[in-house]
Parts: C-alpha cells; sequence; structure tokens
C-alpha cells in the first residue's frame, strides 16, 4: 500500500510503469536460469558464442521468449523445457569426447534402467563405446553377507591375483579390486580381456555376486558406477567405498553416478565425504538429462584427472570447465 500512496504522489511522466512499452515481455527468473544455462554449456564446450554447433539456438531462445509472455508456465512446463534444451545442446557439446574410448558400466542393485540405458546412450553419442553393462548382485552389498564377499575374494586373490590386488585390502576394497581386474585397465586405449580377467569375472558371477554378459572381450579405461537403492545404514556406505575405492585402484578413471536424491544427505552425498572418494570422481542428477551430459564430460575428465565432486550438488560445479 505504501508503495502505491508513493507512486500517486509522484508526477504522471515520472511514475515507473510509464518507462517500458505495454507489451514489452517481461524478463522472467525462468528466462535468466536458461540464458545462464546457454552460456555455461557454450564455455564447457569450449564453443565461442555466435558461431558453431551453437549458431542456431539465438533464434529459438528467442521465438521461446515470446512465447513465454504470451503463455505463463508453471514449474513443468519449465523443468521441461530445460530437459528439451539441454538434450538439443548435449550432442554439439558432446560430440567426440570420448572418441576411441570405452567405458564399463557397473551398476548397483536397484539402477534405474532408464538412467542406465539413457548414459548408455550418452557414451556412444559422445564417440564412445560401451564394452559391457555389470550387474552388482545383492549379496555384494548386503553387510549380512560379507564372510561370502571375503572368502571369496580371498580366494581369488591367492589363485588368480597375488601380484596385482593389495595383500592387505579389506574385504569390499579387495573384491572391488578383483571386479576391477576383470572389467577395467589402465590403460587409456583398454586391453583385451585376459585369461586371468575372465576367470575372476566368471568365479564372482558364479558366486552370484555379479552378472555379466557372455561376449565380453575388453576391458575399458573408464567405469562408471550407477548407484541404486540407498540402503541408508553405515555398512552400506562402507561397502560402496570400498567397491569404489577397489575399481579406482585397476582403472584408469572412474566416475560415481546417482540421481538427484542421491546427492546432498544421499548416499552419494555420504560417499563424497568419504577419504575414498579422493579416487573416484562423481556426479549427481543422472536422472535428468542435464546430469546425464554432465556424466560423459566427468568420464572425460577422468582420463587424465582423478576424483572431483559434479553435478546438482557437487562441490566442484555442475560440470567440469576447461
Amino acid at each position: 500500500m505504501g508503495r502505491r500512496r508513493l507512486a500517486g504522489r509522484l508526477p504522471h511522466h515520472h511514475r515507473p510503469d510509464r518507462q517500458r512499452p505495454r507489451n514489452a515481455p517481461v524478463i522472467t527468473l525462468r528466462h535468466h536460469v536458461l540464458t545462464i544455462v546457454a552460456v555455461f554449456l557454450a564455455l564447457a564446450a569450449g564453443i565461442v558464442l555466435g558461431g558453431g554447433p551453437l549458431s542456431d539456438v539465438g533464434p529459438a531462445v528467442t521465438a521461446s521468449s515470446n512465447d513465454r509472455a504470451a503463455t505463463p508456465a508453471d514449474g513443468s512446463a519449465g523443468a521441461d523445457y530445460t530437459e528439451a534444451f539441454v538434450s538439443a545442446l548435449g550432442p554439439p557439446i558432446l560430440s567426440t569426447r570420448l572418441a576411441e574410448r570405452s567405458v564399463a558400466i557397473v551398476t548397483v542393485p536397484g539402477a534405474d534402467e532408464q538412467v542406465v540405458t539413457a548414459l548408455a546412450g550418452q557414451v556412444e553419442a559422445a564417440g564412445g563405446t560401451v564394452t559391457a553393462r555389470y550387474d552388482l548382485g545383492a549379496d555384494l552389498v548386503d553387510p549380512a553377507q560379507k564372510s561370502l564377499v571375503d572368502t571369496l575374494g580371498s580366494q581369488l586373490l591367492t589363485q588368480q591375483a597375488a601380484d596385482a590386488v593389495t595383500a592387505d585390502a579389506s574385504t569390499y576394497d579387495r573384491i572391488g579390486q578383483l571386479i576391477g581386474l576383470a572389467v577395467a585397465s589402465k590403460v587409456a586405449e583398454g586391453e583385451d580381456r585376459t585369461r586371468k580377467a575372465r576367470a575372476i569375472a566368471d568365479a564372482v558371477s558364479g558366486a552370484g555376486l555379479m552378472t555379466q554378459p557372455d561376449d565380453v572381450s575388453r576391458r575399458a579405461p573408464l567405469v562408471l558406477l550407477v548407484l541404486g537403492d540407498d540402503a541408508g545404514d553405515e555398512g552400506s556406505d562402507a561397502i560402496l567405498a570400498g567397491l569404489a575405492e577397489g575399481l579406482a585402484a585397476q582403472a584408469t578413471g572412474v566416475v560415481v553416478a546417482g540421481t538427484l536424491a542421491d546427492g546432498g544427505s544421499g548416499q552419494l552425498g555420504r560417499l563424497r565425504a568419504d577419504p575414498a572418494a579422493a579416487s573416484v570422481a562423481s556426479v549427481d542428477g543422472v536422472d535428468t538429462v542435464a546430469g546425464q551430459v554432465a556424466a560423459i564430460m566427468v568420464l572425460q575428465r577422468s582420463l587424465t584427472t582423478p576424483g572431483g565432486s559434479f553435478g546438482a550438488s557437487g562441490a566442484d560445479g555442475a560440470v567440469p570447465l576447461g
């Protein structure tokens, strides 16, 4: 009411609402966010604004701005628009980021099938190859089955990997290293799967701790570990930390990927507070297109730089830049 009385006392030609044409579009918060997203993704891709793959974005954004002035949008429509916007920019941004590189996808029980499929598609869109998908079994991540995991790990260490796995590693660090030997490589171009690697994978699968395809021939330099159900207890957190650290010991780079709910106080957020997180990169929000694009950029970074916390709640930013 105070502002109205004040405005009423101003001379007619000084009133603020007379300074803008009646039909001019209102610059909304959503418009600002979309503009920032466009610039941000352009910087991330190393593209000069006004040229290259983003040269056609301007007219589309302008048209959408005019539409927004005429049609108010609710939160759901805003989210849909943002997803479509990032989906359109994703291919030129990713392009050849993973060209001639391969990725092994390892899933934790409960991983969303649509998310896993989308991530595999983004790897291919970036020019990369998914060597195989490996699904960890429920017993592997069940604290009550630690004795089984420990016994198998000790046997495989003695029989197959005495020269490649840390002798004093903890139960889940050790099984993580063994699985890493079977699926991953320290060579940036990847390597053929050896007889030893196949024997380890077959033993872990035979014990019901993992499932794997029948026709795997290569080990990948990059591992994408996709989170699933969050048990929400300390035992499960220690298991995840051990597995991630073990995989990192055998791969060129490991990226732990979670949904928006996994970040913050979720399982991925708790992993980030564990010392094991220093050896792996992480990204949350992969249940969105933006998060999936970020995951590919983090995978590329992991070829040369380990670690980093990215995504919706990542301490190092939404995506790695530079």
